[in-house]
């Protein structure tokens, strides 16, 4: 699980069927958690909003987490962070 900022929404009008009705946030990693990846894409079930700290999951973690275990996803928002503290 990685700890990131929403930077942005993603639209797409085509998907697959069961993504269908989906939110999808541009997610930047913090910088302590950052590693090789700048930004990822992550499916939002809970309502997370732009400029917002979120736990993200990720692999087969992030399909289970947001109900859907067959779908083709590779990162959800599974938490809302109130208070990032130190990290940010």
């Amino acid at each position: 699980m990685i700890i990131g900022k929403v930077t942005g929404s993603i639209v797409s009008t085509r998907k697959q069927d069961n993504l269908i009705g989906n939110k999808f946030m541009v997610i930047e990693p913090i910088n302590i958690m950052n590693g090789e990846q700048k930004q990822l894409v992550a499916i939002d079930n809970i309502g997370a909003g732009i400029g917002e700290y979120v736990l993200v999951a990720q692999g087969s973690a992030a399909r289970i987490g947001c109900g859907l275990p067959d779908a083709p996803i590779d990162a959800a928002i599974v938490g809302i962070i109130d208070d990032i503290g130190k990290l940010g």
